[in-house]
């Protein structure tokens, strides 16, 4: 089956499809992304603003076509931490359906943490042992471990690096204040997830994913993209510390320049190198694998494990840990 996967994201709004067939390696067929920025549409009620909900409309309908045009039998649609907190999100989602015929299912952070440990789980297979995933997004930090394909825990916590630019820093770049009192509260935050984390046990393998830790292992000397998605890369946390000394005296528009980082994310890079540095020293991780396969992946595979229309063979619903419950149900369609 062609399967289209919309993801909209704090940052952007993302179409993947991929021809896949349950047992199988998804394989991409084509991308396409909207910048909306989302978190930044946020008024100080909380609330998406006009401005944000015209522009996430408009590319939602986008993304709808486009699926139809490359004949994607089914589209599953989500949204992440941006609309996750804003205030009137059962509006704006309820404005979406109505004018677009998508469905867009709101999921919980921790269900994000866990179908991106379904992804690295199966990209890296059963000899990886116990995993532990990483992942750093626009609002949200998301951490998972465990030996199955559900992790035996699983957080989410608002360190997003978009979210902690915009309510930590006024300088551009930030003033060494401001580094040092987001790193400090990065750290509380972190404390009370990261000993729970650690009673699952020491991983076998450590591993980030998305666009943070692919940006911040490449300006550590990684492989660029074009190596393809199968070179190995891994971020150190000796290199992170290097690099994040060296970064925060940049400015978004210097830091822009720099091969492997995305003009549109520059500005929140700093944050995102706090963020990343401070779990790898609250986990005590010296190195970290980056894996091509996030949370888009994750959903994909899910939907490929429940093809028969039951949840009796889904492998990512089986052996659930009860102290997480069940993982979002996969209702979010394209109706129109």
């Amino acid at each position: 089956m062609r399967l289209g996967v919309l993801d909209v994201g704090s940052n952007t709004v993302h179409l993947l499809v991929v021809d896949a067939r349950r047992g199988g390696h998804p394989t991409p067929a084509t991308s396409q992304k909207a910048e909306l920025r989302l978190a930044e549409h946020l008024d100080p009620s909380g609330a998406l603003t006009e401005t944000g909900a015209a522009s996430l409309l408009k590319a939602v309908a986008e993304a709808r076509d486009s699926a139809a045009e490359l004949g994607c039998d089914d589209m599953i649609a989500f949204a992440t931490s941006a609309l996750r907190d804003a205030t009137n999100s059962a509006a704006v989602l309820a404005r979406v359906r109505s004018e677009t015929g998508v469905a867009l299912e709101v999921l919980p952070g921790e269900d994000e943490a866990r179908y991106t440990f379904l992804a690295v789980r199966r990209w890296y297979g059963w000899s990886a042992g116990r995993l532990l995933c990483l992942d750093i997004g626009g609002g949200s930090l998301e951490l998972a471990a465990g030996r199955d394909e559900h992790p035996a825990s699983a957080a989410s916590l608002p360190l997003g690096a978009g979210r902690l630019t915009r309510e930590w820093f006024a300088e551009d770049p930030p003033s060494r204040r401001e580094v040092e009192l987001l790193r400090e509260k990065v750290d509380a935050d972190l404390a009370p997830v990261a000993r729970e984390l650690r009673k699952v046990g020491e991983p076998d393998l450590a591993v980030g994913t998305s666009k943070t830790f692919r940006s911040l292992a490449r300006l550590t000397g990684a492989a660029p993209s074009g190596a393809g998605p199968r070179a190995r890369r891994v971020l150190t946390h000796a290199g992170l510390r290097q690099l994040g000394s060296f970064i925060s005296r940049m400015s978004s528009a210097d830091l822009a320049e720099l091969e492997g980082v995305s003009p549109s994310r520059a500005h929140q890079l700093v944050a995102g190198a706090v963020v990343a540095e401070a779990t790898m020293r609250a986990l005590k991780i010296t190195e970290l694998d980056i894996c091509p396969w996030a949370l888009r992946e994750g959903v994909i595979l899910r939907r490929l494990d429940t093809l028969d229309g039951s949840t009796r063979g889904d492998r990512s619903a089986q052996d659930t840990p009860p102290s997480l419950g069940r993982l979002t149900t996969d209702g979010a369609r394209c109706t129109g």
